[in-house]
């Protein structure tokens, strides 16, 4: 495979090499760490089942979708047609915050790729080995776009929903054979739809899920007009009236190409440990660290101070008195309020009594963000975790994690990932027992599967 250099249009290279790659060139890690993105995602999207944003979803497929189709809507088991499909399950799988994240790019790759990839695959009968390939292609996409955007995109927008439409698209246009031109007509499609503003943080407002649904369909959207002969914007990243202009003062189009077949995307994502937002688990890590090694309990804690990075501040900072379960998973105080009454912060830790709990609402009151310009300038790429825990008797400690728990480096084993597929599934009834066990099997045997249209049965859950 040839590797694609920066003196090339950055677009142009970029929807070559997503065009061009093929199964075999793909290294046996990343094959092995798709497979386990997926299964990730796919309990994320289980666990998603019964939320009200996600009902709300489903009666709109309902309402003005197919009432059958080739693809699944994972949480209700209905078919509908691969746009709607994309739709739910991209809102699905990102409800509990335990989808996968990429450091670099501050941004969910997973929630977006895997219900495109997965829709079009269903739609096309493609067999498990092109729905892998599809990710990979998606992932690195997504990823690029999202490191290329820089920090100045993340302050206002959110990057899952914008990087992430393009990701999409590229994952299912590889799926329906585009060449390079057409991948790059798809990537133009999907870079003038893409959106997301953070806004939402405030209100406690549904509209995250929201960003992550259109990312994923109207990602499928632009792959299926491209594959018809439908133009879109050959300079959609660097033109001068594309993405970067209007939504970054620091973009880097070297980051879309730079590493394209040596550095692979799947490989330099991370698997979230805590069921919250990504900017609380190095804080959380740390202070869990602290607990273990200084025997601390929470009625000894009189204050904890989290060194963060400036981006953590911008999204968690407008979070100040949580009153929903999604607005508490972007609180630093609440996610660290569960770690040291319960030394974790799970799915099972959130929920509507917490909200109302006096001891994690006057341990919250104990803790505060400070800016560490440390720990800002290593960010994004690494994500440090310093707490300093202050006790009643007046003692200080400082407690550091250099890689939190789910990182490359400090990796979820597959025993980890099958035992979180399993809570997942879990909550909410997702799935039963048998079926859960039935998709971790076919998640480590997915390249071997001859067709994915059937990953579950068909009747409603009880």
């Amino acid at each position: 495979m040839n590797l694609y250099i920066e003196e090339v249009e950055p677009t142009k290279a970029l929807a070559t090499f997503l065009a061009d790659l093929r199964y075999e060139d793909l290294p046996q890690p990343v094959i092995e760490r798709t497979k386990e993105l997926f299964l990730d995602w796919l309990a994320s999207a289980l666990a998603g089942r019964s939320a009200r944003p996600v009902q709300i979803l489903e009666r709109l497929a309902a309402h003005m979708g197919p009432a059958d189709g080739p693809s699944e809507i994972l949480v209700s088991r209905r078919r509908t047609s691969p746009l709607f499909a994309a739709l739910v399950n991209g809102a699905a799988s990102h409800i509990v915050e335990q989808d996968d994240v990429q450091n670099e790019a501050v941004f969910h790759p997973g929630t977006v790729v895997f219900p495109a990839v997965l829709a079009g695959a269903q739609d096309i009968g493609a067999p498990g080995r092109d729905l892998l390939l599809a990710a990979v292609v998606g992932y690195e996409a997504g990823v690029r776009v999202g490191a290329f955007l820089g920090r100045s995109h993340y302050r206002v927008f959110h990057t899952t929903g914008t990087a992430g439409t393009l990701g999409a698209a590229a994952g299912v246009a590889h799926l329906l054979k585009a060449d390079p031109q057409v991948m790059i007509h798809a990537l133009g499609s999907a870079g003038t739809q893409a959106a997301g503003l953070w806004e939402f943080l405030r209100d406690a407002a549904d509209s995250k899920q929201l960003h992550t649904a259109k990312a994923a369909a109207d990602g499928l959207l632009a792959a299926y007009l491209a594959r018809d002969g439908f133009t879109g914007a050959r300079h959609i990243l660097e033109g001068k009236q594309g993405m970067a202009a209007g939504m970054s003062s620091d973009a880097d189009p070297r980051k879309l190409t730079a590493g394209l077949g040596e550095r692979w995307a799947v490989l330099e994502t991370s698997f979230k440990f805590h069921a919250s937002c990504r900017h609380t688990h190095p804080s959380a890590d740390a202070l869990l660290q602290a607990l273990q090694e200084h025997q601390l309990t929470a009625e000894r804690i009189a204050h904890i101070r989290a060194h963060v990075h400036q981006a953590a501040i911008d999204v968690l900072g407008p979070v100040n008195d949580a009153r929903t379960v999604h607005q508490a998973k972007f609180s630093m105080g609440f996610v660290l309020a569960l770690i040291a009454l319960y030394q974790q912060a799970g799915i099972g830790e959130f929920t509507e009594e917490a909200l109302q709990d006096p001891r994690i609402r006057e341990v919250l009151g104990r803790v505060e963000m400070v800016f560490d310009p440390e720990i800002d300038a290593a960010y994004p790429r690494q994500w440090i975790g310093k707490v300093e825990v202050e006790t009643t008797d007046g003692e200080v400690f400082t407690s550091r994690v250099d890689i939190p728990k789910g990182d490359p480096g400090n990796i979820l084993t597959r025993a980890e990932l099958e035992d979180k597929a399993r809570r997942l599934a879990a909550y909410r009834q997702g799935a039963s027992a048998e079926e859960i066990e039935a998709l971790i099997t076919l998640a480590w045997t997915l390249e071997n599967q001859a067709d994915i249209r059937d990953l579950l049965p068909r009747e409603e859950l009880a």
